[in-house]
């Protein structure tokens, strides 16, 4: 295997007999991994932080992205002094396998046909996903990460990288997450497919080869699913019924009100940064995510005995995965005897508060921090202050 720097960021390739085996018995080989890191590796390999993005983010965590030019997803907690201070932590973050940005997916080079794999792809879980992060991490020589922290679809990675791999994560932050995706999850996901699958540029999959993109269904797609990240407080403190550069309504089928307008930018916005195929595959893992049931109904099973330091954190604003999901959480880990703190957040930005400046959130990410690096024994920032 090899790894290169190249205008996405950092790869490395798995070579064909070191494949990743899918949980549906599928194999991906050659496997590249699309990761970014941040800061330095201290000599004891001891400070490292995984951060696992969610449903349609990458490993731009906090770089300028190369496709926008936008900071990147996670740049108010990532840096320099911030909560995830790189001057003190080696922090990683790699494309999930199905994903679209330098980690293999069905965008990539089928090697046993020379075309895009498209649905050819093997369907991947979150498991699947874990597997491939602990090949990097295996890669980059780290036997025991400080960290793994993300949000939504990051956070059920984080949930399943304490259950996997519970020797290798000595803290946790799952946020704004849940241990299954439930029925409603699982509905707006569907919608969302549909609205791809419709699109006559689709091609069952094949758009790549034929020079075309289901751009309107992707978009739709993205429309949909963003209404689910935000609140309705939020939607009527920032839009309301506001018009859109109008003084009055057209009586047409025009984007006359701004929430209009804002949805309708989200998806064109969208489309050019992401692979429809790609949606596919990362929505269908979230939806067959059920950590419970790989350990026979029981959700505590999946922790008993873990020795990771644990903090969920949940918003009271977040109706896709509200505190509900939380707290399951945290009964589970309470009864498998794991060490876990708990903290719901007032906000009214809904799910999508853990992206933005939240100071209740950034204070808990620094403290739970600080709290974990004293117990690993990570020596204190200049100054005399822990990170």
């Amino acid at each position: 295997m090899s790894a290169s720097d190249a205008q996405y960021g950092r790869f490395v390739e798995f070579a064909a007999d070191r494949p990743l085996v899918t949980d549906g018995g599928g194999r991906v080989a050659p496997l590249t991994i699309g990761f970014q890191t941040y800061g330095e590796l201290n000599a004891a390999r001891s400070n490292a932080i995984l951060l696992c993005h969610a449903l349609t983010g990458d490993q731009h965590a906090a770089n300028l992205h190369p496709l926008t030019g936008k900071p990147g997803w996670w740049d108010v907690m990532v840096g320099p002094g911030k909560p995830f201070d790189t001057d003190r932590f080696f922090v990683i973050c790699s494309n999930v396998v199905g994903g679209c940005l330098g980690t293999t997916g069905p965008a990539s080079t089928d090697p046993a046909t020379g075309r895009p794999y498209g649905l050819d792809f093997p369907v991947v879980t979150i498991r699947d996903m874990v597997r491939a992060q602990s090949m990097l991490i295996d890669h980059l020589g780290i036997e025991t990460l400080f960290c793994v922290a993300g949000g939504s679809m990051g956070g059920m990675q984080v949930l399943q990288w304490a259950a996997s791999y519970p020797q290798r994560v000595f803290s946790a932050m799952p946020i704004a997450t849940a241990p299954k995706h439930s029925s409603q999850n699982i509905a707006f996901h569907e919608v969302g497919r549909q609205a791809v699958m419709a699109d006559p540029d689709w091609r069952g999959g094949r758009y790549l080869e034929q020079g075309v993109r289901p751009e309107k269904g992707l978009a739709v797609a993205r429309m949909a699913a963003h209404i689910t990240y935000l609140s309705e407080p939020a939607l009527q403190r920032k839009f309301g019924r506001k018009l859109q550069d109008r003084d009055a309504p057209t009586f047409s089928f025009d984007a006359d009100f701004q929430i209009e307008n804002y949805l309708r930018y989200q998806g064109m916005a969208f489309v050019d940064r992401f692979d429809a195929n790609s949606y596919l595959y990362v929505t269908r893992a979230c939806d067959y995510f059920d950590l419970a049931a790989d350990y026979g109904g029981s959700l505590a099973q999946a922790f008993t005995g873990a020795k990771t330091r644990f903090c969920v954190v949940a918003f009271n604003s977040d109706w896709l995965y509200p505190t509900s999901a939380s707290r399951a959480i945290v009964h589970a880990l309470n009864a498998g005897g794991a060490s876990v703190s708990f903290v719901e957040i007032d906000s009214d930005k809904g799910h999508d508060a853990f992206l933005v400046h939240e100071p209740e959130f950034i204070a808990t990410t620094r403290g739970f921090l600080e709290s974990a690096a004293a117990a690993r024994g990570l020596p204190p920032r200049a100054g005399g202050t822990r990170a």
